[in-house]
């Protein structure tokens, strides 16, 4: 079955860390670009970063410095580290590739 399974997240204060990771099974995540995007309530799903398959990333601007995405294709999965979090860094992430989607988990920033 292919399928994208995350793990990590929870609740964390402000300024505070936390990793996130992206297993892929059924297929290589080899040669293929992770996204990652997150959902806070009541608001649309927004693109959060991109890892290609050749490891250059790109970030939207309210993360850019405080988050890292990574991957190791030896073991199919995919990370995204997340540092100085702040309250609006809420919401469900979720990763991608392709057109596949990790079943989300929450991250919630609160003192």
């Amino acid at each position: 079955q292919v399928q994208l399974v995350q793990s990590g997240g929870g609740l964390v204060q402000p300024g505070g860390s936390l990793r996130l990771s992206c297993a892929a099974s059924g297929m290589p995540l080899s040669g293929r670009p992770m996204g990652w995007y997150r959902q806070a309530p009541g608001q649309q799903r927004e693109w959060v970063a991109t890892i290609t398959s050749g490891g250059s990333t790109s970030y939207v601007d309210s993360v850019a410095g405080r988050f890292a995405a990574s991957r190791e294709n030896a073991k199919n999965t995919g990370f995204l580290q997340m540092n100085s979090l702040k309250p609006e860094d809420t919401a469900v992430y979720y990763c991608r590739i392709i057109d596949l989607w990790g079943q989300g988990t929450q991250v919630t920033v609160s003192s």
